[in-house]
C-alpha cells in the first residue's frame, strides 16, 4: 500500500509542530532537533518538516510504499514513462535507512519514491561525519541527473555547494 508524502522546510519548528499538530488533531510520530514527522492514516500521509531547507515552502512531493516490490513497480513506471529517474538506491535520510529514487515534473517539482527499511539516530549518516553547516537537504533539485564528479548523491553536500544537496 502507497502513503502519500510531503515535505516542507519550515522557518520555526517549534511553531509549525504546533500548527500541524493541532490541523491533524495527533502528535508527530517522530521529533527531533531539526525535523517532524506525522504518519496519519486518515488520509494516509506521512508529511514532514524540517529546517534544513534554504526557504520555507514545500521541498518534495512522494510515495512511500510498504513494500519493494511496489517500489520496483513506481520505478518501472517513471522509466516506462521515459522520465529521467536519479535511482539512489539504498540510502540514510531523514533518520531513516530506505531504498529510494526521484523523478521531477516538468515544473520541476521533485517527486521521492521509497520504501522505508528502519529508523537511524541521525538525519543522513554520511553528513553525520561533516560539521553541521554543511550538512543538507535530502532532495534533489531540478531534474535528477547522476551526480557530477566530486558532488555527493542526494542527502549529501554536493562539492560546489556544501549547504545544498544535489
Amino acid at each position: 500500500m502507497k502513503r502519500f508524502h510531503v515535505h516542507m522546510h519550515v522557518d520555526d519548528l517549534s511553531k509549525s509542530i504546533a500548527f500541524y499538530s493541532r490541523l491533524f488533531a495527533a502528535e508527530p510520530a517522530r521529533v527531533e532537533t531539526d525535523y517532524a514527522k506525522w504518519m496519519l492514516e486518515d488520509p494516509r500521509v506521512n508529511f514532514a518538516i524540517s529546517t534544513r531547507g534554504d526557504k520555507p515552502g514545500v521541498d518534495h512531493l512522494g510515495f512511500q510504499v510498504d513494500e519493494a516490490d511496489e517500489l520496483a513497480e513506481l520505478k518501472a513506471r517513471a522509466q516506462g514513462a521515459d522520465m529521467a529517474l536519479l535511482d539512489e538506491g539504498a540510502t540514510t535520510c531523514c533518520y531513516a535507512r530506505s531504498d529510494k529514487h526521484w523523478i521531477t515534473d516538468p515544473q520541476g517539482v521533485a517527486w521521492e519514491h521509497f520504501h522505508t527499511l528502519g529508523n537511524i539516530p541521525v538525519f543522513n549518516e554520511a553528513a553525520a561525519q561533516q560539521p553541521q553547516a554543511a550538512q543538507a537537504a535530502c532532495c534533489p533539485t531540478g531534474a535528477p541527473s547522476a551526480p557530477a564528479p566530486g558532488q555527493a548523491a542526494c542527502c549529501g553536500p554536493t562539492a560546489s555547494n556544501p549547504n545544498k544537496c544535489c
